[in-house]
């Protein structure tokens, strides 16, 4: 029986279990030999990430032919208007590529919010505010890119869905197993 992990990756965090001999990684919080995860998060985003021991499982959570919908919490530098959610939605061209459409909306701040350590930089005279991104794609520094290109610079970046599975209550670094 194949085993699936969710972890909640805190900031700074390598995705990989080999040392890069300047920040933590995997190795740092899970000790269940033989799994592997399905996919990344860069070191300064925060939030889900499945692991498996299921080579065929983890092909098909991470072969962008099956990707699964990704939901994204953005903590941005300043305040979206309707027309920026608008082009979130309908697609950008990032240079290199074209992002497929998108699901975006301003929310709340995340009422179980766990503080990130080290705090994001605060600026007095310029407002933050949330939005939830969902992506049926996954490029390298995709959400930071889509709202830098719309003049809304992410602050912070937890991923919190992955397809049917959530964070749920796992606060930073803390995982459990799921059918």
């Amino acid at each position: 029986m194949a085993r699936l992990i969710l972890f909640n990756k805190p900031f700074g965090v390598v995705c990989q279990f080999s040392t890069d001999g300047l920040h933590s990684t995997l190795k740092d919080y899970i000790h269940i030999p033989d799994v592997y995860a399905t996919g990344r998060l860069d070191t300064d985003s925060e939030g889900l990430l499945l692991l498996t021991d299921d080579g065929r499982l983890q092909h098909r959570l991470s072969d962008p032919r099956y990707q699964k919908a990704k939901t994204y919490w953005v903590q941005v530098e300043g305040v979206a208007s309707e027309a920026t959610l608008i082009l979130l939605r309908q697609g950008l061209d990032l240079g290199d590529f074209t992002t497929l459409p998108a699901q975006a909306r301003v929310i709340s701040e995340p009422s179980d919010l766990w503080p990130r350590t080290p705090p994001i930089r605060f600026r007095k005279t310029v407002p933050t505010s949330w939005l939830e991104i969902t992506l049926n794609e996954g490029k390298n520094r995709q959400v930071r890119r889509m709202t830098a290109k719309v003049g809304l610079p992410a602050l912070r970046l937890i991923r919190c869905r992955i397809g049917e599975w959530s964070l749920g209550k796992l606060q930073p670094g803390e995982w459990r197993e799921t059918a």
